[in-house]
């Protein structure tokens, strides 16, 4: 019976569990279409960051459509004003997210898909502490253990991980020089912006602005998106060159549009998750993703699955385990006032009843 109920505090409903398995088989999914678009040499033949440019274009194109569909374009153009406090809030988790795209083409340029899932587990940790600080919710101990034993995976995965450098001569990079370094430093700037913008962008969907439509929040991160992603392309130089016919036929490739179709749905689900769930559940299905995408990964490209990253796994299914029989409750300020309100009602009735 109690195994029941933690899956009801899981998994409210149906929706939210479904959205927890379609944010697995995406993520997977978009790791082993990103491998799939290297060349030999580990680098890319298309702009990442023009890429990621479109993927934030179509994602825009979608919400805008829903949300028109429903009310009108009117109705949307006078939400965007009339929120425009919302709308330049989103700028920070938008920022956060631009780096976080822009950087997992360079780190799985890196990385295996398998390494690079494992290694971006060190977020656990900070993300219980930002979202103890934003949303001001104490994790019991139960939950730290269990994301600190999530940790402590994927610091098993790196004792055995040497990193590969998109160079000429295809060669591996020594696990003592310099660049070592500066790759898990990437990494640990993504795991960073990962943990900050997810559950910054929790607070604004279930707090700061939980009164404006999900479709538009996603209007407003995207619209900030490309703006920000704007920005990247000056700094890189590409502002003149990103949208060059030479430029969107490297793109407009099978693969290259099955990444930026599969990157479109990564980025809408992930805020139905977080809506419905949150950033420290998100974690642990990020977590998930290393059993798929070491078994794809060895199916598709034939990299082996070592011991160590048997023993990461096992411990990542154990500290998932963990979790699952204490998870984190969430609501948001309007479902929270919304069942005080019910709580009251209820007390009401009772005290009428006694009377």
């Amino acid at each position: 019976m109690s195994k029941l109920l933690n899956i009801a505090e899981l998994f409210p409903t149906k929706l939210s569990a479904f959205v927890f398995f379609a944010y697995i088989a995406l993520f997977v999914n978009q790791g082993i279409l990103v491998t799939a678009t290297k060349e030999a040499d580990s680098k890319y033949s298309y702009s990442t960051v023009t890429v990621v440019m479109l993927i934030e274009c179509l994602k825009l194109f979608i919400c805008s459509s829903v949300f028109i569909r429903e009310f009108s374009f009117m109705k949307l153009l006078s939400s965007i004003v009339s929120n425009s406090k919302v709308l330049m809030l989103y700028f920070v988790p938008a920022f956060m997210y631009s780096l976080y795209n822009n950087l997992t083409f360079v780190n799985l340029s890196i990385f295996d898909p398998t390494t690079y899932y494992l290694l971006m587990q060190i977020r656990v940790v900070i993300t219980g502490v930002v979202f103890q600080v934003l949303f001001k919710k104490q994790l019991s101990k139960k939950q730290w253990f269990s994301l600190i034993l999530l940790t402590l995976g994927c610091i098993v995965k790196q004792l055995h991980t040497t990193p590969y450098v998109p160079q000429d001569d295809g060669t591996k990079l020594s696990s003592t020089t310099p660049h070592m370094y500066f790759y898990f430093l990437l990494i640990l700037l993504q795991v960073f912006c990962s943990c900050f913008a997810g559950v910054y962008n929790e607070y604004l969907l279930k707090d700061a602005g939980a009164d404006v439509h999900l479709m538009l929040q996603n209007v407003f991160m995207y619209l900030d998106s490309i703006v920000c992603n704007f920005i990247v392309l000056l700094l890189n130089g590409e502002a003149r060159t990103a949208f060059s016919t030479e430029s969107l036929e490297s793109v407009f490739k099978p693969l290259v549009i099955a990444v930026m179709i599969n990157g479109s749905a990564c980025g809408i689900v992930t805020s139905v998750f977080l809506k419905n769930l949150n950033s420290i559940l998100k974690t642990f299905a990020g977590a998930l993703d290393l059993i798929f995408t070491a078994t794809m990964c060895w199916i598709v490209f034939g990299i082996p699955i070592d011991r160590y990253t048997v023993i990461s796994i096992a411990i990542v299914l154990y500290a998932t385990y963990l979790y699952s029989q204490n998870p984190v409750v969430n609501k948001g300020r309007l479902e929270t006032a919304s069942t005080e309100k019910a709580e009251d009602r209820e007390k009401l009735i009772d005290e009428s009843t006694v009377v």
